[in-house]
């Protein structure tokens, strides 16, 4: 099997509001096992637009996406949503917890939904990622009871609970203030050389970008 994790091959994108507008041109690019890529640019240079393509949830484009050299490009939605589960972890810039639910309730919650091991089972891989980033005494609580580092962290643990080939993450520290920042950032890259966890984060942190293994910097919808 290839090492190859994610690839794209002349990947085009159009915006139709109000006129036909190319967001993204040609983009071919790949991402190997176990690398920790960063993609870097100005506001508007289609950064997230190109993650919301590599991640599934955006399907109306041209060109094709591979992940684990599986064509994915014209898969139905159902499929889609079954290989994002399997092989996807996303972290948004807000954390997007659950209010109602409890930290280790969020975090268990992608596996449930996943639904190839008992709760018994994925409670016991909730509590040890939580344990790996250190907030395995705070299970227990609410979100509301959490500053945003530690909501984060919990995000990034509920990212990891269906063991994602690879780590999407759209601004992950864009709402963190520097020590939180430097935080995320020592998780991803303890995951990375301990877990080989493969990892793409859009930022405008040139400190974090500048750490990561890759910066992809790209202008006006292209990969430059």
């Amino acid at each position: 099997m290839s090492n190859k994790v994610l690839e794209t091959k002349k990947l085009t994108k159009y915006f139709y509001d109000p006129v036909k507008f190319q967001v993204l041109k040609e983009i071919d690019m790949s991402i190997d096992h176990g690398e920790f890529v960063s993609i870097v640019g100005k506001s508007g240079c289609g950064k997230s637009t190109l993650l919301y393509l590599l991640s599934t949830m955006d399907t109306d484009y041209e060109g094709e996406l591979y992940i684990h050299e599986q064509l994915i490009t014209g898969k139905p939605d159902k499929d889609l949503a079954q290989i994002r589960n399997e092989n996807i972890g996303f972290v948004f810039q807000f954390h997007y917890l659950l209010s109602e639910y409890n930290v280790l309730k969020n975090v268990m919650l992608p596996g449930m939904k996943l639904g190839k091991l008992s709760d018994q089972e994925i409670e016991h891989s909730a509590m040890e990622h939580l344990r790996t980033l250190d907030m395995q005494d705070q299970a227990l609580k609410m979100p509301n009871q959490l500053s945003g580092g530690q909501k984060q962290r919990v995000a990034i643990a509920r990212a990891l609970i269906n063991n994602p080939l690879i780590i999407m993450g759209d601004e992950p520290t864009g709402n963190l203030d520097k020590r939180n920042s430097d935080l995320v950032f020592d998780i991803f890259k303890k995951l990375t050389i301990e877990k080989q966890q493969t990892l793409l984060i859009v930022t405008h942190d040139a400190d974090f970008a500048a750490r990561t293994n890759r910066i992809v910097t790209m202008e006006d919808g292209r990969i430059v």
